[in-house]
């Protein structure tokens, strides 16, 4: 289940991230209630997780995917360019989480 708990708060932190991008510099209410909601809620998560995953797996699997995710909404949904640098270390982080994954052995 902590792995699941750890899908959920990748998701609301990526979700509390975009919506920091559209509160336009808190001048949007509506967006800038949402990204402390969405990191609350991660957070929250986050820390139910840490009771059964080790700190160094899960951190690094929340902020990486986190991370990853934000590159393709950025690239898709704003607009935001597309280097062969900015895939490549796309493609370094997401082989870095399976390590860690891998290494992390049966939780």
């Amino acid at each position: 289940m902590s792995w699941i708990y750890l899908i959920l708060a990748i998701c609301l932190e990526v979700a509390g991230t975009t919506n920091m991008k559209l509160s336009q510099g808190f001048t949007k209410i509506v967006p800038s209630i949402l990204l402390f909601v969405f990191y609350a809620c991660s957070f929250s998560l986050m820390t139910i997780v840490l009771k059964k995953i080790d700190v160094s797996v899960a951190y690094t699997i929340w902020s990486g995917l986190g991370t990853a995710l934000i590159v393709g909404i950025g690239i898709i949904w704003f607009k935001e360019s597309v280097t062969l640098m900015k895939m490549i270390s796309i493609i370094f982080i997401i082989i870095g989480v399976i390590g860690l994954k891998l290494s992390s052995g049966a939780q």
